[in-house]
């Protein structure tokens, strides 16, 4: 019989980590579901890309809301009790800088677990007492989440290192453990601990979109044992045009933005691979061919009205990886991390 004393509800030090830019009717949505937490989050760290006064408006509100609801929590590093932290950016960083930034502005405040989303997510009501017995055992946590239009959502946690790509045919199903390891993390709902930030650093903000999550969670498979859980925290609320293939995965549309640097950030990744000892140049440039092969096979079934501007990107930052993998300038991000670092750093 499972000792309910030793089964948490909840998370301590638990930050929200939120990035958002120009999506005020998605991010309204999100802070809904925030308030509908059965259990109340220390912090929730709203980094806005484009410091906008709209959303400023939006968070004082949370702010507001959230404070007379749970009352004022424990204070943090800089002496705030408020469970709102409201943190915009003097430019737009992408994904990848606005996590940064959150997740060191979470450290610096205290944070002891991180809990990253975009603003095109939902959380479910219970999701914090679902995910926190994981919090006992394992310090990479990602639970499962619900499509757009209420079904599974199917997340390929195997990445094959040896050819930089995602595992499309990984098993679905959890086995007897109850969980699945895995060697990645996304940035859709991720949960990790301080520990795993101390020793790695923060996410790297030079990816700006795409693979900058892949990449944290595959550094920090080298610290610790990251899991994927079958509990359901999050639903997605974005609808995306996607090509099905025979009814087992899907094939999503995606800009030319994304389109670009899906193949300039397999640069950074390459370097990562070198840092750690994992980089293959054979079988690296297969699946660089591999994923190039993806996106052209996207352009034409899915996003075929954007094809010739899209080849272009595609080619550009397949041109452009290729310079990062010979640019003696680059360097990791620092780590390990102090314990605390200072709010003006």
């Amino acid at each position: 019989m499972t000792d309910v004393k030793k089964t948490p509800k909840s998370i301590d030090h638990l930050a929200m980590v939120i990035t958002t830019y120009k999506r005020q009717n998605l991010l309204a949505t999100l802070f809904e579901s925030i308030l509908a937490l059965e259990q109340a989050p220390w912090r929730v760290i709203v980094v806005d890309n484009e410091q906008s006064d709209e959303t400023k408006s939006m968070v004082a509100d949370l702010e507001a809301k959230a404070n007379a609801q749970w009352g004022r929590t424990v204070a943090d590093r800089s002496g705030n009790q408020s469970r709102v932290v409201y943190a915009p950016q003097t430019e737009n960083l992408g994904g990848a800088g606005g996590f940064s930034a959150g997740v060191k502005k979470a450290y610096q405040l205290g944070a002891e677990w991180f809990w990253v989303m975009d603003d095109d997510v939902a959380v479910l009501p219970d999701a914090i007492a679902k995910l926190a017995p994981w919090t006992l055992r394992h310090e990479v946590i990602q639970g499962s989440r619900f499509d757009y239009d209420g079904g599974p959502f199917y997340w390929q946690y195997d990445f094959r290192i040896g050819l930089g790509i995602p595992n499309p045919i990984a098993p679905a199903a959890f086995g007897r453990a109850g969980y699945r390891t895995m060697n990645t993390l996304c940035f859709e709902g991720g949960l990790f601990n301080r520990r795993v930030v101390k020793a790695i650093g923060l996410p790297d903000p030079r990816f700006f979109i795409y693979w900058d999550d892949t990449i944290y969670g595959y550094r920090a498979s080298k610290v610790t044992a990251p899991i994927v859980v079958p509990d359901v925290v999050l639903r997605r609320t974005r609808e995306i045009g996607n090509w099905d293939i025979a009814g087992v995965r899907q094939l999503n549309s995606t800009s030319d933005m994304n389109r670009y640097h899906i193949m300039r950030n397999r640069g950074y990744m390459a370097r990562y691979f070198m840092v750690y000892g994992d980089y293959r140049p054979f079988l690296f440039a297969l699946g660089t061919a591999a994923t190039a092969a993806k996106e052209l096979i996207r352009l034409v079934m899915v996003d075929r009205e954007h094809l010739r501007t899209g080849i272009v990107q595609i080619a550009k930052g397949w041109w452009d990886s290729r310079k990062l993998l010979h640019d003696r300038s680059w360097r990791p991000m620092p780590a390990p991390l102090p314990d605390t670092l200072d709010l003006d750093d």
